[in-house]
């Protein structure tokens, strides 16, 4: 698998199997099964025009209880992480692992010096002074939720500059590091809505800070980086306003079902507790290619984890899906054991 390979690449295994995309159960892919109401005739749009993005801004700002001048909106997640590194010019960044990837690309591409810490087994290891902290929270690929208070406490001390990724939070009831930004100046948080409202094709990531540290953002920032499209999609999902509870609701019912069903079988020896919509297990006595070969037949897809930091060919990560394809897997789980 190459290093910063992701999931979801459902097209190339459908080609694979020589069947039809829509055949394909995709529990590789940690985007949200169920949908926002849209209403939008894409055909009517004006894009003869560029696009204005006030609305879009009040809306993500009313949606996260911010100001407008504590955000700025870039092209997706990943196009927020790699200007974010860019504009903050640091020399060394310490990665909370295992973790997204982008985040160690990002570091590679600007010079920045890595220091890795595992979770997993030393969440309390020392840090150095004013360096670039990266925490996914929940965190990536196992979904654990963190409490801040005692790690932020020492980001602080050692002058740390520190960003929080929050682009699965909407999935969970954990707090957000919003109320960090009274506190301390040297914080950016992440928003990827297009995980939670369903809509990876959309690209809209979000930089939470302060209005000063916002304000240096945009100064090198192109006036126009999203599409009519993008933006006019986005703000009819949150204009949806029972999305949001229903569909936290929901995930929450399928993710305990799907724990159980991974408990229930014997291909485990470690099942992670996940505050998101995937769930992190270690397999026993096979390795996840093998793992993968095996679901084949079933048309199903899973995350082969072995190139995240500090795991290995024996973890892979399954997302929560809707009850139709979890039963699917129940049956492949029991007839592969």
């Amino acid at each position: 698998m190459k290093t910063f390979e992701h999931g979801g690449q459902i097209e190339k295994f459908a080609k694979d199997l020589g069947c039809e995309v829509n055949e394909i159960i995709d529990l590789s892919s940690n985007i949200n099964f169920i949908k926002p109401k849209i209403n939008i005739d894409f055909n009517n749009l004006d894009i003869s025009s560029y696009p204005v993005y006030d609305s879009l801004y009040e809306k993500i700002a009313l949606n996260y209880k911010i100001a407008v001048n504590q955000m700025e909106l870039f092209n997706g997640g990943s196009s927020a992480i790699f200007t974010l590194f860019k504009h903050l010019d640091l020399k060394h960044c310490t990665i909370y692992s295992p973790a997204y990837l982008e985040y160690k690309k990002a570091a590679i591409n600007f010079d920045y010096k890595i220091h890795s810490i595992n979770r997993f087994e030393n969440m309390q290891e020392e840090i150095k002074e004013n360096s670039f902290i990266i925490f996914v929270n929940p965190s990536t690929p196992d979904g654990n939720f963190y409490d801040l208070e005692s790690l932020m406490k020492k980001w602080i001390s050692k002058n740390c500059t520190i960003l929080i990724d929050e682009s699965f939070l909407d999935f969970c009831d954990g707090k957000s590091a919003i109320k960090y930004l009274e506190d301390y100046d040297k914080l950016y948080i992440l928003k990827s809505m297009t995980k939670f409202y369903s809509s990876a094709g959309i690209r809209v990531g979000t930089i939470v800070s302060n209005k000063e540290n916002i304000s240096s953002l945009k100064e090198f920032e192109p006036m126009w980086k999203l599409s009519h499209f993008d933006s006019s999609y986005l703000q009819e999902a949150l204009d949806d306003k029972e999305f949001k509870i229903i569909s936290k609701e929901i995930n929450i019912e399928s993710r305990i079902e799907l724990e159980n069903i991974l408990r229930d079988s014997s291909l485990f020896e470690t099942i992670y507790k996940s505050y998101a919509n995937y769930i992190l297990v270690k397999l026993k006595n096979i390795k996840a290619k093998e793992f993968q070969e095996k679901l084949k037949p079933y048309k199903i897809m899973v995350r082969d984890c072995s190139n995240f930091d500090y795991l290995d060919e024996s973890y892979v990560r399954i997302a929560v899906k809707a009850k139709s394809a979890t039963e699917v897997f129940k049956k492949a789980l029991s007839e592969i054991c």
